[in-house]
């Protein structure tokens, strides 16, 4: 590979893997601060569950079963925290800096959307991947035009989240590679005075024109479906997201439902702890659907060689 298309790779990854880490930074942030306010929600129904046990409306059962989830809460702080400052140390190595915090601004993941992808993204994209130029480069070594060997190979539409055999050139389908060898390969049929010498040449050349037009095949379709498998996670990740957040708020009004009537001696408190559990857990899915969505998008970039923007 030559040193420039090293050193685009080196580059492309780079960019995708610190994003993709400040993905997650922000992610344990807007995690933790969800576990913090829970805590502090779980240490007010305490306060209330004594109060209920020093009335003789409560049992010391209730008081431990709500003190059991605070502490199980405070350790998924704990291991929050640590993650924080793992990420955080990750991102500074990436930068070549020694660690040090990094400020997000308490940046709320769920208030910022991913920025749209078209659907049906130009398949000539690809060309900016590291090692597609790499295989048009052996196909030049091997004396084979790439102008039309992208032609017959590249997709002809753009890339989507559905794979179908329309996508690509019909005419390349039912073709052998071979005849495909050979029109590409011209000037090395071109007369020449030693038939016996051209002849050897031809066929020596003709394997390794096989052997670059089937690294160039392989390299376009799994480009190809790299880009394609991210297209079809933004769809997903969008509808997940959308199915998440609807859970988060039916699970935050059962918790109002269920406090109002443990007050009123009309649930019993593990109908209230139940329903904190559950919200607490949608909540801290809802960030990471949100976040994997962001990792989707960088993803692409990453999918198509750091050429798309």
């Amino acid at each position: 590979m030559k040193s420039i298309e090293g050193r685009n790779f080196v580059i492309t990854n780079l960019v995708a893997e610190i994003a993709n880490s400040y993905y997650e930074l922000l992610a344990y942030d807007n995690q933790l601060s969800i576990v913090r306010e829970t805590i502090e929600l779980q240490k007010r129904q305490l306060e209330i569950v004594k109060t209920q046990k020093d009335a003789a409306m409560s049992t010391e059962l209730a008081v431990k079963q709500f003190e059991a989830q605070i502490f199980n809460s405070q350790s998924t702080e704990f291991d929050l925290q640590q993650r924080i400052i793992e990420t955080e140390n990750k991102i500074n190595f990436l930068t070549g800096r020694f660690p040090k915090k990094i400020v997000t601004n308490q940046i709320n993941l769920l208030s910022k959307s991913p920025m749209a992808i078209n659907i049906g993204t130009p398949a000539q994209l690809l060309k900016n991947r590291p090692d597609i130029r790499q295989a048009e480069l052996e196909l030049e070594s091997a004396k084979l035009d790439v102008k039309i060997a992208r032609a017959e190979f590249y997709p002809s539409l753009g890339i989507t989240g559905f794979i179908g055999y329309q996508a690509f050139n019909p005419k390349y389908l039912f073709k052998p590679i071979e005849s495909l060898a050979f029109s590409l390969a011209g000037d090395l049929s071109a007369p020449i005075i030693n038939r016996r010498a051209i002849k050897a040449e031809f066929n020596k050349a003709n394997a390794y024109q096989l052997m670059a037009l089937y690294d160039y095949q392989k390299t376009i379709l799994n480009g190809y479906l790299e880009v394609s498998n991210e297209m079809s996670n933004i769809n997903n990740l969008e509808k997940l997201f959308n199915s998440k957040s609807k859970e988060v708020e039916v699970l935050n009004s059962a918790i109002d439902i269920s406090q109002d009537l443990f007050k009123s001696a009309r649930a019993n408190y593990l109908e209230v702890l139940i329903a904190q559990r559950d919200a607490l857990a949608a909540k801290l899915e809802l960030v990471e659907a949100r976040k994997r969505q962001f990792n989707s998008i960088t993803n692409i970039y990453k999918a198509l060689g750091g050429g798309w923007k």
